[in-house]
């Protein structure tokens, strides 16, 4: 494969990536707690021998894929007026007790369980900030979470929702659309700002990733258009060399 080729293929491929990026975060513009991904490009230099060059300066840039980062701005809140849907104002996560271990999210639609667990849509389990399930008596009523996490009833306190903070949100990795995977460090917020009765949006701009994806498949396709180019003037050449042989 010639070098034009090979370096608009590598550009090829990157931005395929993005466009698949691009059509997940549209796909959850509408999901509560979903925090928008984006890609980070970067070039990959390969110096090259035995082109007569002085060394180190001919080189060729390759695109590559060198990660996705998220953006971890909040979404803007909806109020619910349901008492166990909670948003996080500021910085930190809630934990979630999952079969693959405890993960955060900022995604804060619960309700109860039959047993009476604060679980997510999925089942799993919200955790204090021991990092236990937090279980409602089917004689509590009138639930109020304050602003600091302390879950209450009429009762009495039954527990404080955990709120962690972690130190590089550059290290969580996303499991799902909703759950993040920590690969770091994290500690228990130390003035957590948790809203009842409201849910935090996903923070994906509709109109921003369309326009993102509308240059994206231009640029694909002139570089789709590039490669052909760059195919039909290597048979062109192949049919006029066969043709002189044959003469």
């Amino acid at each position: 494969m010639d070098t034009p080729t090979a370096v608009a293929l590598s550009r090829l491929i990157a931005q395929q990536r993005s466009l698949d990026v691009i059509a997940g975060n549209l796909a959850n513009a509408g999901t509560p707690g979903y925090k928008s991904s984006h890609v980070l490009f970067s070039d990959w230099l390969s110096r090259q021998t035995g082109t007569g060059a002085p060394r180190g300066e001919d080189t060729i840039a390759y695109t590559q894929d060198r990660a996705t980062w998220h953006d971890m701005r909040p979404g803007p809140l909806t109020h619910t007026g349901d008492p166990l849907d909670l948003a996080i104002t500021g910085d930190g996560f809630f934990t979630v007790q999952t079969p693959n271990g405890p993960r955060l999210t900022r995604a804060g639609h619960f309700g109860l369980m039959p047993d009476g667990t604060v679980a997510d849509g999925a089942g799993d389990a919200l955790l204090d900030t021991g990092g236990r399930p937090l279980r409602v008596s089917p004689t509590d009523g009138n639930l109020t979470v304050a602003g600091d996490g302390a879950l209450s009833s009429q009762n009495g306190q039954l527990g404080k929702i955990g709120v962690v903070e972690v130190s590089d949100t550059m290290r969580l990795s996303e499991e799902g659309t909703s759950l993040l995977r920590e690969d770091g460090s994290s500690q228990p917020a130390t003035a957590p700002r948790i809203v009842q009765g409201a849910i935090e949006e996903s923070n994906v701009q509709p109109v921003l990733e369309l326009t993102r994806m509308m240059t994206e498949l231009r640029e694909f396709q002139f570089t789709s258009q590039l490669v052909q180019g760059e195919a039909d003037r290597h048979q062109a050449s192949i049919d006029k060399l066969l043709a002189q042989r044959s003469s």
